[in-house]
């Protein structure tokens, strides 16, 4: 095979636009291998957590969060 000169950058984040069931916008999140990242609406920066804070948190049972059927 040969050795190729330009290649596919991947993504170093995943980020979505989060709105309500009228098409208003609440905010973005960003996903990123290390963090996840919030901001509002109208906000110029982002909230930061790192991805192991946010696993410690999302499966604490005080949180209420449950797991999915899938």
């Amino acid at each position: 095979m040969p050795s190729y000169v330009h290649k596919f950058a991947s993504p170093s984040y995943r980020e979505e636009t989060i709105v309500d069931h009228d098409e208003i916008v609440i905010g973005t999140i960003r996903l990123k291998p290390s963090s996840v990242l919030w901001k509002p609406k109208g906000a110029r920066k982002y909230y930061r957590v790192s991805l192991e804070k946010f696993v410690e948190w999302i499966t604490d049972p005080n949180t209420g969060a449950s797991k999915t059927k899938s």
